[in-house]
Parts: structure tokens; C-alpha cells; sequence
């Protein structure tokens, strides 16, 4: 499809309960951010807008309630109309899990809807809010066109040896199979590395939801999350990997449906689950001196993660990078420092004044890995995908 020269779009990055947005300038060789924000607490008593343009200045910083997705929309494009910025041409959205039939980044329309409804079982916590966001969007800003950003995208080329699953080949017909998640940061992370791009690459997104992914020559060849963003590390308040067996035993002893597995493998478990205290790693960092299940969530989190660092080792047959994103990736420093402290053996030697402060790289120069800190930008993606599906004949 033929693309135009500029073009500025509107980037909305939709959670179960929050609505991150970015406005971007996009041209072939250029992303210029134009001004970033997030809604939170969308739907609970007290929620946040704020946003701030290119300079970090603010823009707006309100607490209030926001009852909606249809809220927060309306806010943004209020935000949009008040602030002297440029009127988006196109919107593009952060899409979890499209199912086995929506694979590749797409313009959306009404058959497109149809098909993402179809798929909501793989991703109940997330499709409901996302499919909000997109009718409330088309509503909010009219006849401009709209695009679909799947976060499996990146792995939609996974070798089969990490793709299938080990059940009856009846059920894997029915799309029942590894996906992967974070694409889109992970997507971020090679875009930024660019020509200095490793032939061995790890990408460790942890934040509240956490992945570790093996990238060879810019392609995703193994990751830890599967058919759900439930599988994997330890998360904030998702389990991660456990044995099938804990799952049936609660189904047979004590009468669980599904709805409660959902409940506590999604919402109960993780973090949360291990402490009881929050799923928060930083509220975690405050209680651990005087609460040992703090501490031990704290370990069993850079334990997973480091253990799933060295899967993606041997599916690599070795590593040149190890780059850590999302909030907790980016952001502590003790966990960078726990999970790095057990890959001695293939050659992880951090600086520990570069890793305090985050100056990428953060390996010493006794390491034979490379191990970074980059900012995960997915709405980055979003908004180069978007462009790249612009119809040219609308400019």
C-alpha cells in the first residue's frame, strides 16, 4: 500500500484498566513524539489523567473520577483540541491477543471487529477493554482510518519446536498454541539497537506483566509467555508457569470453575499471591527488611526470570545482549542486579555504579555480554505501524 509522507497519529495503548496514549508526527525515516499520557484507575473511584508534551513539560494532571474507556477518550481528544497540537490523521491501538486468525498488524473494519470478538477467550482481561477503546475512538474521532496493532505479531514466525504445544494435534487445530507477548516492546528494543543489532538477543520486559524473549537476527525464535500472557515468570499478580496438576487438584478438591482459576492464576497469584502483601515490586522493596515473604517474592521473581534468561540462552545457543525494558526492567536496579548475579557462567559482569543509574550499557568491561537498559516504546510501534497502513489517497 502506498503511504504518505507525514502523517500525525494518535497511539492508544489499552489495559484492563488504564489508557496509555501518545501523539506522534511519523514519516519514513522519523517517529517525533508530539506529547505522551496515560489515564489510570479507569472505573475506580479515583482515577488519573496526565500528560506532558515532547519537553516533559505538563500538559495536564488531574485526579478525578474516570468511569470509562468512553471517558478517558473524550479527555484525550479535549486534550488534543486545548493544547495547539496537530489533529490526528489516524489512530493506531495496542491489541494483546488477535487469536489464531489475526496475526499481522491490520487497518480495522467491521470484519476485523467480528473476528477480534471471536477471539476474546484467549484474552478475557484485555480484548473487552481494547474493543472499547476502539468503538469509542471510531466514535470520538470519525472517518479517520484505524489500525490494529497485535502484540503476537512478532512471533507469528516461531519454529515449531517452540510454537506447538505438547497436547493432541485436535486442540492445536483449534489455536491452541505458544503466541507470545510484549511484541511490541520487543519489536521497540530491535528498532532502537538498529545497526548495532546482535546476532543473539534477550529482551526481558518485566513490569507487571513480565516476558523474557529470545530474538535471533531480529526475529522472535522462542519466549516464555504461551497461548496466554499468563504463562511464564512471575508476574505482579499472575502466576507464571505451574504445574497443570495444581490447576486440576483445585478443580477436584475444591470445586473451582473457571471463573476462580481465572480469578486466581490472573488476579490472586504472582507477587501478590507469594507476599501478601501487594503486587508492587517497589512496596516489596519497602516491606522486605521486616517481612520474609516480601523478601521471598522478591527472590522468586529474579529466580524465574534468570531461569528463563538461561532457557533463551540455550535456544540461542548463546547470547550477545541482554536488554532489560518495561517498568521494572528499566527502573530497579537491585532486581537488574539479582537476576544478572546468577549468569556468571555466561559471562554477565555488571558495573554497579553504570547499573544504579541505569547508563546503558550497564555491563563492566570484564563481561563477555553485553547487558543494556532501553526504554520499552510501544507506542512507538504503534504509531509506525499505523503509518505504515495509511491509505496515501487520504492525505
Amino acid at each position: 500500500m502506498a503511504h504518505a509522507d507525514t502523517v500525525n497519529i494518535l497511539a492508544l495503548n489499552s489495559g484492563s484498566s488504564s489508557l496509555k496514549f501518545g501523539l506522534y508526527r511519523v514519516a519514513s525515516t522519523r517517529t517525533e513524539m508530539l506529547l505522551s499520557g496515560e489515564a489510570e484507575s479507569i472505573g475506580a473511584r479515583l482515577g488519573k489523567f496526565c500528560a506532558r508534551d515532547s519537553r516533559q513539560n505538563e500538559l495536564v494532571f488531574e485526579t478525578a473520577s474516570i468511569p470509562s474507556q468512553r471517558e478517558a477518550i473524550i479527555r484525550i481528544g479535549k486534550l488534543l483540541a486545548g493544547s495547539n497540537m496537530p489533529v490526528p490523521a489516524a489512530v493506531g491501538h495496542r491489541i494483546v491477543h488477535g487469536g489464531p486468525k489475526l496475526r499481522q498488524h491490520c487497518l480495522i473494519d467491521d470484519s476485523v471487529l467480528g473476528q477480534l470478538e471471536a477471539a476474546t477467550a484467549f484474552a478475557p482481561l484485555h480484548t473487552p477493554a481494547a474493543l472499547s477503546v476502539i468503538r469509542f475512538a471510531q466514535e470520538h474521532f470519525p472517518g479517520l482510518p484505524q489500525v490494529m496493532c497485535f502484540d503476537t505479531s512478532f512471533h507469528a514466525r516461531l519454529p515449531e519446536v517452540a510454537r506447538v504445544l505438547a497436547i493432541p494435534k485436535e486442540l492445536q487445530s483449534e489455536g491452541l498454541q505458544r503466541y507470545g507477548f510484549h511484541g511490541l516492546s520487543c519489536e521497540s528494543i530491535v528498532h532502537q539497537l538498529a545497526s548495532d543489532l546482535p546476532d543473539r538477543l534477550i529482551v526481558a520486559h518485566l513490569g507487571n506483566g513480565a516476558s523474557v524473549t529470545a530474538v535471533r537476527r531480529g526475529q522472535s525464535i522462542d519466549t516464555s509467555m504461551g497461548l496466554t500472557p499468563t504463562g511464564g515468570v512471575i508476574m505482579s499478580t499472575r502466576s507464571g508457569d505451574l504445574d497443570p496438576g495444581v490447576l486440576v487438584y483445585l478443580m477436584r478438591e475444591k470445586k473451582f470453575n473457571a471463573a476462580m482459576l481465572e480469578e486466581l492464576v490472573d488476579h490472586r497469584s504472582g507477587l501478590l499471591g507469594i507476599s501478601g502483601v501487594g503486587s508492587d515490586m517497589r512496596r516489596l522493596h519497602e516491606a522486605a527488611s521486616s517481612n520474609a515473604d516480601a523478601r521471598l517474592a522478591i527472590q522468586m521473581f529474579c529466580y524465574s526470570v534468570r531461569k528463563q534468561v538461561a532457557a533463551m540462552v540455550a535456544a540461542l545457543d548463546g547470547v550477545d545482549t541482554i536488554v532489560f525494558t518495561g517498568g521494572i526492567g528499566e527502573n530497579d536496579a537491585p532486581v537488574r542486579a539479582a537476576i544478572c548475579s546468577g549468569l556468571s557462567w555466561i559471562g554477565v559482569s555488571l558495573d554497579e555504579a553504570r547499573n544504579r543509574s541505569a547508563n546503558t550499557p550497564i555491563h563492566d568491561a570484564a563481561s563477555r555480554c553485553s547487558v543494556q537498559v532501553l526504554a520499552s516504546q510501544e507506542d512507538e510501534q504503534i504509531a509506525r505501524h499505523t503509518w505504515a497502513l495509511f491509505p496515501r489517497q487520504l492525505v
